[in-house]
């Protein structure tokens, strides 16, 4: 374990790794978000990651959900990252649920916090609520076309912040669905190791018509 975590531990040293080891996770959505998370988080040593998808990989996924590839049309998206972290990594324990949000809820699994990969609004008023049933953090992740949004929720609520409406997204490319999810997780490994986190502050990136990428934060009421 210490040849495969080198780097990491270089960072912070074998006691916070072993931590690491012994939190668990929740990532609600295993398509662009839930995918790029899956990589970024699936290697860094959290012992047991579940990943909550009742969809089906279609072939209009693949081009932005990095964990699936052609022939993997009609799988479960869960079960794929599940096996892809578990190749990757031996040291991580990965479960699918093939279910919604509300179905993996009444399961009543206890975890360290839960990241936010959905596509719409309506999940992610149920995660907040959730998440506040438990005094659970939760990190929020949305992205729309050249933009997104990135924010770790402990004493603020989304439901008060954001008006829950069903919502079609706009057109979406790669990058921005990894860029957000890649700040989705730096918050939540900051977070699991024991590092200081900024909470309830909202990100906003985004690139202007001269093609800057503007980044900006707002407090969040508590």
């Amino acid at each position: 374990m210490i040849k495969y975590f080198h780097r990491q531990i270089q960072l912070w040293g074998e006691e916070t790794q072993q931590m690491l080891a012994n939190k668990k996770i929740a990532i609600i959505g295993a398509g662009g978000l839930g995918s790029s998370l899956a990589f970024a988080l699936g290697s860094s040593g959290i012992g047991e990651i579940h990943l909550v998808d009742f969809d089906t990989v279609s072939i209009h996924n693949i081009h932005r959900q990095i964990a699936f590839k052609m022939g993997d049309e009609g799988k479960n998206k869960a079960f794929i990252n599940a096996q892809l972290i578990e190749q990757r990594s031996p040291f991580v324990k990965a479960i699918a649920h093939e279910c919604n949000f509300q179905e993996w809820s009444t399961k009543e699994i206890a975890v360290d916090l839960i990241i936010d990969a959905t596509d719409n609004l309506p999940t992610r008023g149920e995660i907040n609520t959730y998440a506040k049933s438990k005094n659970l953090p939760w990190v929020y992740g949305s992205v729309e076309a050249f933009h997104g949004q990135v924010c770790f929720f402990e004493e603020s609520s989304f439901n008060d912040v954001f008006k829950i409406t069903q919502k079609t997204p706009a057109g979406i490319a790669t990058p921005i669905v990894m860029h957000i999810a890649s700040l989705q997780a730096n918050l939540a490994l900051r977070y699991l190791a024991g590092l200081s986190v900024k909470k309830d502050y909202l990100y906003y990136l985004f690139f202007n018509n001269e093609g800057e990428l503007i980044t900006q934060k707002f407090g969040l009421p508590k």
